[in-house]
């Protein structure tokens, strides 16, 4: 049976520990627990919890009512062990559990909270998954160091020794450059470390700092060093491979995880969020990175993010796997791939042009100087194929239709695109094109096919290869067709890499 055994290995050290959820004996609802007849576990050590982190399939988490602080103060176990099944059945194997001390009781915690948190890790093991905390978040009362101690001492003693907990981020999204955090901090770990010296430690940076943040956050720890580091990532996938390299050089010999990662679809197509995601799947393997956290399960109801600046950004809402209604997006899919090691959807990247509306990654180039239309007027296979008429032409370059492949770009491939097209009355350039850009967006040149002939023409497939120069970061396939006064289609692309 899937992760049975994950399973028995998890609750049976727990019954082991003897670690009875607080929730549960002060008459909380239950979570499921599956039971071992026979099992023989020792308590976790340093090396194998490090271990555990830098393969865990790490999903974020907090209920799509009830986001952020109020997942804890509206805590609703039917929901969140409903969804706890959810990622289960992407193929997770962790959850992060973000915890607030202002809600838990600062610096005393309220033993409703530290149930609740209890009754978190009983449901979380139920599933066959383990837990990592965060710690202090919206939270900056940095001079209280006493208060902080004793504070995440209460939180972590019961869990020191308990293997269904493999790790804490002592706080999310670490400022690096305030001189406060950073004196807190390197106060904070060591005192951490007395009360569990087993429990691997980190700190990770928004997505914006990078790996320049980590390299601060390293510097400014040197004395108290952290076991990993924890990389956000919501930069350009295209350049994934070269982002998250630079990032796990900045921090070697430490081991790095990819903490969170994702795309909102309130902002790009559900389409572009699951090539997103693929991209970064991919990267992180060819890079050496094996745990990829996707920021989030589920996407956030209207009013269920409490006050904040959280809340008042609309695309906070739409990062999910889920929408709001339980239906899965199609990144759902791909994370399931990229957890259990299997191949990603087929359809994945649209090249034919028969994703519904919405669910395409493929996106426009220069659309004030033609605009790419899904259209039934000519397909070469399926039912729907890619149009541009009438379309203009500049120094800038002419307009398209793009995408950047899954698999990461590396100096001196060799790749390979074609598709079929299809002219009207056809004149200019119709063509299919590869761009190559280095880290920083730089274009670096590119290759295009012979163009399409002239005037009115059957499906005909247009071949087009190049060897990606040297500091290549990313590629991008465009058909593009420029001073074009009648009208050409586009179906059945396929790109390949050598």
């Amino acid at each position: 049976m899937k992760l049975l055994s994950r399973r028995i290995a998890v609750v049976a050290s727990t019954v082991l520990l003897g670690l009875t959820s607080p929730a549960v004996a002060a008459g909380a609802a239950k979570a499921p627990v599956k039971t071992a007849t026979t099992s023989v576990t020792t308590a976790p050590t340093l090396a194998s919890r490090l271990a555990a982190v830098q393969t865990a399939k790490q999903i974020n988490y907090y209920p799509s009512t009830a986001g952020w602080s109020r997942m804890w103060s509206n805590f609703d176990t039917a929901k969140i062990d409903a969804d706890l099944a959810k990622a289960d059945a992407l193929g997770a194997t962790s959850v992060r559990a973000i915890i607030f001390p202002h809600t838990f009781g600062y610096p005393t915690p309220k033993a409703e909270y530290t149930a609740r948190l209890a009754n978190f890790v009983t449901m979380a093991a139920a599933r066959g998954l383990s837990v990592k905390f965060t710690l202090f978040d919206w939270w900056g009362g940095y001079t209280d160091v006493t208060g902080s101690t004793a504070w995440a001492t209460a939180i972590l003693k019961p869990y020191r020794n308990d293997p269904r907990v493999i790790s804490v981020e002592l706080q999310n999204e670490f400022n690096p450059t305030n001189t406060a955090a950073v004196a807190w901090a390197q106060k904070i770990v060591p005192a951490v470390r007395a009360v569990a010296p087993t429990m691997p430690l980190t700190f990770s940076v928004d997505g914006q700092s990078g790996a320049a943040g980590m390299a601060q956050i390293k510097t400014a720890l040197a004395a108290t060093p952290l076991n990993y580091y924890d990389f956000h990532f919501y930069g350009n996938s295209e350049r994934a491979l070269s982002v998250i390299g630079k990032a796990k050089a900045t921090v070697a010999p430490s081991p790095m995880v990819i903490g969170e990662v994702g795309l909102s679809t309130l902002q790009y197509t559900e389409g572009e969020q699951a090539a997103f995601l693929a991209r970064v799947f991919r990267a992180a393997e060819v890079a050496g990175v094996r745990s990829v956290s996707p920021w989030t399960l589920t996407d956030f109801a209207s009013g269920s993010i409490p006050e904040s600046n959280v809340a008042k950004l609309p695309a906070q809402y739409y990062y999910g796997l889920y929408r709001t209604n339980g239906s899965a997006k199609p990144a759902a899919a791909v994370v399931k791939a990229g957890f259990t090691g299997t191949a990603m959807p087929a359809n994945l990247l649209d090249n034919s042009f028969e994703a519904a509306a919405g669910q395409t990654p493929w996106r426009a180039f220069m659309p004030e100087l033609g605009l790419a239309v899904k259209t039934q007027s000519a397909v070469r296979t399926g039912k729907w194929s890619v149009s541009l008429t009438n379309t203009g032409k500049t120094s800038a370059g002419s307009p398209s239709y793009r995408v950047a492949p899954i698999a990461p770009v590396q100096p001196g491939q060799t790749w390979r695109g074609e598709v079929w097209a299809r002219g009207n009355a056809a004149t200019g350039a119709s063509q299919i094109a590869l761009s190559w850009f280095d880290a920083n967006d730089k274009w670096l040149g590119g290759v295009s096919s012979a163009a399409l002939p002239a005037g009115t023409t059957n499906w005909t497939r247009l071949v087009v290869t190049g060897v990606a120069p040297a500091n290549s970061a990313s590629i991008q396939i465009h058909l593009k067709s420029g001073d074009n006064k009648g009208t050409v289609w586009f179906d059945d692309v396929a790109m390949s890499v050598s």
